[in-house]
């Protein structure tokens, strides 16, 4: 290694704490992308470890060992072997969970003898230490034979002296054991000296993982051949001399932590996180707590947003009521109020219930909640075709289903991955949230039951656990058409419970609201301007005609002018570019309770879910109720009447138009990345006809059963 830009690879176990450490050395100078060929995210970051010493650190997926299993353990294996076209590593920072250190030591030593340049990080000291556990860093770090350096990246503690040492291997001051952690070469004598001779400068170890995953290698065919004749030559037994490296591993590990690691009497106590878990993995009482949680975290997104969605829809409301009375008239003030302004006021009323769910989903990841979560859910899953890891990204797809269904990529068998993939679009993400809270806002009151439950909040609950009841319906009947045959494993380590990292909570809220506001709003805004014109333009010929049937009413009935222009706006707007686009499809969609208007959103929100609610702000602002200041969007479509002048937004159109939202494939995005995972057209295609006719039946029979219901509000 050179001074200079030096290749450093951030390895380590699942859990070890490898995103708080590229975090922490890497802060803002960060990228994110995929690994050549796979769909694996890949990232990178810079970091200056000392003068004239300057680090691009790539942060490798985690993996236990280097026998790997998964999409994601095979492209950590390959940059560890030498074998990626863009990863060439010089050094490699390795991460092992001081409270789990038998297990992480079976890592270290396999790379340890690939000779490697390496700096072991100790990690979780702080959970070790509540456990009772006492690590003698000096005495592991001379029984390695590379450096151990103990850091907290979630408190910033350590990372200097990392640094320092880092830089200090980059200079070669640490060098490689000269001895192998283990006697490799005894595995398999001949057949490792044999490939050594064939692939020069290998250890014994790289040795033994040329013969064993050679197929998986960039080699020429020759040297294809002669390591296959290799193995014949000498009878190499791939499972036996795994098994016998991982027993001589496990033994030369037990000697170095009665060594090294004082450890408490195991029957000594019952800690603290197993009487948890008793209690929050319990059979019964654990699905019971569950609900509580998912019931609380509705209750609080909508409670306590009201108010700041309260005070944005007034400052709004005021802001288009001094726009109007201010500027001059003409189609400029028309753009600015009713496109511009009211476009970013359907984007800024709903950040503060953006910011409140995923601050509380980040809590209870943060604590260790959500990892329970999974396992308790494992035996319901399997019964539906999934197993518990379907859980974690059918959770984060109420944040966004994009990131969910790429995180499918964790889920080791084929069928159980396809399946997640196929209902995860199916979850209630974010981008549902807006449309569920205008709708809710207008058809269904704001009362209490007990005197502290808000029906509201109950709703919105309902509708997100429709969506996860109906995905476990839709995977229990896709398992029977979905022909492939593989094995299961559900293997997954619980985390320690641990206090919630607030500056964490509150950066992760500020970072989706930036999102939500910045991309969502891009979309909203592009489609709010567009819809403007698309609203107030027309044919020449019924636009022109629609002025001089007014013209000569007004003329006729000087004392209904302001009822007139009313009429003239509805009127105008009906036989503008959206008029004429939304009558076209109304006889399809009549069936559901829902207007023309409605369908001009259902057809805009395929770009975005969100932007239904945009689009609702425009064509209200520039329709019939345009000249009533000040009030907002649900006032504006509360008082929405229908030709026979009935109300449009009844409780079974609201119901409705909530279910179909609910299941409709309204994300063009979503549709991408499905295409992208699966690399084919195929699935895509097959989520959106079901997700479509799934969400018209549904809101069809909706609509049907409430159509005679009334409610008072």
């Amino acid at each position: 290694m050179a001074e200079g830009m030096i290749q450093i690879g951030l390895v380590g176990n699942p859990n070890s704490g490898k995103s708080s450490l590229f975090n922490a050395l890497t802060g803002l100078n960060q990228k994110v992308g995929n690994f050549p060929g796979v769909t694996v995210d890949k990232k990178t970051g810079k970091c200056h470890l000392s003068e004239g010493v300057e680090s691009t650190i790539t942060d490798l997926p985690g993996t236990y060992s280097l026998y790997p299993k998964r999409a994601d353990e095979w492209v950590t294996y390959r940059v560890l072997m030498g074998q990626d076209n863009e990863i060439q590593v010089d050094m490699l920072v390795l991460l092992a969970d001081a409270s789990n250190l038998k297990r992480n030591l079976l890592f270290v030593s396999q790379i340890i003898d690939l000779k490697l340049p390496v700096v072991v990080a100790l990690t979780m000291m702080d959970l070790a230490r509540s456990k009772g556990i006492e690590i003698d860093i000096e005495g592991l770090e001379r029984e390695l034979g590379v450096p151990v350096v103990a850091v907290n990246p979630r408190k910033n503690k350590g990372i200097a002296q990392l640094k320092k040492v880092m830089a200090a291997t980059a200079r070669h001051q640490y060098k490689s054991p000269a001895r192998d952690f283990i006697a490799n070469n005894e595995l398999a004598t001949g057949a490792i000296e044999k490939v050594k001779t064939l692939v020069h400068g290998l250890s014994d170890y790289k040795a033994v993982h040329y013969l064993i995953n050679h197929e998986h290698f960039r080699l020429d065919d020759s040297l294809q051949v002669n390591i296959e004749e290799t193995e014949k030559e000498f009878q190499f037994n791939h499972t036996k001399t795994q098994a016998e490296e991982i027993l001589h591993r496990y033994n030369r590990i037990k000697l170095i932590m009665q060594q090294t690691v004082a450890e408490p009497d195991p029957l000594h106590k019952s800690l603290f996180t197993e009487k948890l878990d008793d209690l929050l993995l319990h059979r019964v009482w654990g699905y019971f707590i569950l609900l509580s949680v998912l019931f609380l975290l509705f209750q609080s997104v909508f409670m306590i947003a009201q108010y700041p969605m309260d005070a944005i829809e007034w400052a709004f409301g005021n802001f288009s009521s001094w726009l109007s009375t201010t500027l001059p008239g003409g189609w400029f003030s028309d753009l600015l109020i009713n496109g511009l302004v009211a476009g970013l006021s359907g984007i800024l009323v709903f950040v503060p219930q953006i910011m409140i769910l995923f601050g509380l989903i980040t809590i209870l990841e943060d604590t260790g909640y959500m990892a329970r979560i999974s396992f308790l859910t494992d035996k319901l899953m399997r019964k539906v075709g999934l197993n518990g890891k379907s859980v974690m990204p059918m959770i984060s797809a109420f944040a966004c289903a994009v990131p969910a269904i790429m995180s499918a990529r964790n889920i080791e068998n084929t069928k159980e991955r396809l399946l997640t993939i196929l209902i995860t679009p199916l979850m209630s993400c974010s981008a549902r949230l807006p449309v569920y809270t205008i709708l809710i806002a207008l058809v269904i009151p704001a009362k209490k039951i007990a005197g502290f439950i808000s029906l509201q909040g109950l709703v919105m609950m309902g509708l997100y656990l429709l969506g996860l009841v109906m995905a476990m319906l839709v995977s229990w009947v896709a398992k029977w058409f979905i022909n492939i045959k593989e094995r299961s494993f559900f293997i997954l380590e619980l985390p320690m419970y641990r206090a919630p990292r607030w500056n964490n909570i509150f950066t992760t809220m500020v970072q989706k609201a930036k999102i939500f506001v910045v991309d969502a709003g891009k979309v909203i805004m592009v489609i709010s301007l567009l819809l403007w014109a698309l609203s107030s333009y027309g044919p020449g010929n019924r636009m022109e005609a629609v002025t001089s049937q007014y013209a000569q009413l007004k003329s006729s009935q000087p004392e209904n002018v302001e009822q007139l222009e009313k009429e003239e706006d509805a009127a105008r707007l009906a036989n503008s570019y959206a008029g004429i686009l939304g009558k076209s499809i109304e006889p399809v969609i009549a069936p559901l309770g829902y207007d023309w208007k409605i369908g001009i959103a259902l057809i805009t929100s395929f770009a975005a879910r969100e932007v239904f609610v945009g689009t609702m702000a425009t064509l209200y602002s520039v329709g019939e109720d345009s000249s009533e200041d000040g009030l907002f969007l649900r006032e504006k479509m509360k008082l929405a009447k229908k030709a026979d002048g009935s109300p449009v937004y009844t409780l079974a159109t609201g119901l409705s138009l909530m279910v179909f939202y609910v299941f409709a494939m309204q994300c063009m995005s979503t549709l991408a990345i499905v295409r992208r995972e699966t690399r084919s057209w195929k699935w895509p295609v097959v989520q959106l006809i079901y997700m479509t006719a799934l969400a018209y039946l549904m809101s069809l029979l909706v609509y049907e059963i409430f159509k005679d219901v009334t409610i008072t509000l």
